[in-house]
C-alpha cells in the first residue's frame, strides 16, 4: 500500500471511530476461558440498557461471533459509503471475518500481515454510525490482532480481560495485563468466568476450577475484579444455538452477574473507577 493510501486509511479510521463514543477490547492470555461468550453477553447487557452497540469480531482466523448470534448465513455489504455490517435483530451492528467465507467450514489461512490488513479495513470501511459502545473481541495472546487494534484505535477506552479460577489462567492472565499496560490501554478490569457451577435446580454450588482466582490475580496486578460468571450448562446450549444466554435466561446469575459487570464498566468510564 503507498503511503498516501495508509495516511488516507488512517484518516478514515479516525473519521469512523469518532463517532464511537467508548471502545472496549475483551481479551485474554490464553484460548477457553469463554472470551468470545463474554463479548457476545457485554454487548446484548449494553444493548439492553438502550445504547447503541457494535461488536467487532477481531478473531480473525478463529471466529465464533456469527454462530453465538445466529449470524452465520449474513454476508458484507459494499456501499459507495463503505460497507454495511450485519445486525442482530436488536440493532446491535457486527463485523466478523465469518462473513466472509464460503460456510463455517471454511478455514481463513492467512499470515499476520493479512490478518491486520482485514481489521484496518473493517475499522476503516465498516459503516458503524454513531455507537454508545463498540466491543472488540479480540482473539487469545498478544499477536497480530491485539497489536493491530492496540495501535490503530485512537483513544480506547479500556481493556476487559477475562479469565477462569484455574491456576494455569491466572499466570497466563499477566500476560494480557502488561500487554495493555505496555501500550498504554487502561485496564478496565478482570472478569472471572466458569466461576463455579451453580445447579439451576438446586442452587447448590461446586467450584470446578478452584476458587478465589479471580480476586487473587486482580490484587496482585492492582486491577479491579469486575465480576464472576457462574459456570451454567445452559450457555454452552444457548451458544451453539445461537440464542444469547441472557436473552434466553435473563432471571438467571449469570445473566445477573452480566448487568452488575456492565454497571461497573459505565462507572470506570465516568471515572467512577
Amino acid at each position: 500500500m503507498r503511503n498516501e493510501d495508509i495516511i488516507k486509511q488512517r484518516d478514515k479510521i479516525k473519521e469512523r471511530m469518532s463517532k464511537i463514543k467508548n471502545k472496549i477490547v475483551v481479551m485474554s492470555g490464553k484460548g477457553g476461558v469463554g472470551k468470545s461468550t463474554v463479548a457476545v453477553n457485554l454487548a446484548l447487557s449494553f444493548n439492553l440498557k438502550g445504547y447503541k452497540v457494535g461488536l467487532l469480531d477481531a478473531d480473525i482466523t478463529g471466529y465464533s461471533v456469527p454462530k453465538l448470534l445466529n449470524l452465520s448465513s449474513e454476508k458484507l455489504y459494499n456501499t459507495d459509503e463503505g460497507i454495511l455490517p450485519a445486525e442482530t435483530t436488536m440493532g446491535i451492528k457486527v463485523a466478523s471475518a465469518g462473513f466472509l467465507t464460503e460456510s463455517e467450514e471454511t478455514p481463513i489461512i492467512w499470515r499476520g500481515p493479512l490478518k491486520a490488513s482485514l481489521i484496518k479495513e473493517f475499522l476503516s470501511s465498516i459503516i458503524w454510525g454513531d455507537l454508545d459502545y463498540l466491543i472488540i473481541d479480540l482473539p487469545p495472546g498478544t499477536g497480530d490482532e491485539p497489536l493491530s487494534i492496540a495501535q490503530d484505535i485512537p483513544d480506547i477506552s479500556g481493556a476487559v480481560i477475562v479469565t477462569i479460577p484455574s491456576d494455569l489462567s491466572q499466570r497466563v492472565v499477566r500476560r494480557a495485563v502488561n500487554f495493555a499496560r505496555l501500550l498504554n490501554m487502561p485496564i478496565i478490569g478482570i472478569i472471572e468466568n466458569m466461576s463455579g457451577f451453580v445447579c439451576p435446580h438446586c442452587g447448590a454450588r461446586v467450584d470446578i476450577f478452584n476458587s478465589g482466582g479471580g480476586e487473587k490475580i486482580a490484587k496482585d496486578l492492582n486491577v479491579p475484579l469486575l465480576g464472576k460468571i457462574p459456570l451454567d450448562p445452559r450457555v454452552a446450549e444457548s451458544g451453539d444455538n445461537g440464542i444469547p444466554f441472557i436473552l434466553a435466561h435473563k432471571d438467571s446469575e449469570v445473566s445477573k452477574s452480566f448487568m452488575e459487570i456492565v454497571e461497573k464498566i459505565e462507572n470506570f468510564l465516568k471515572g467512577g473507577k
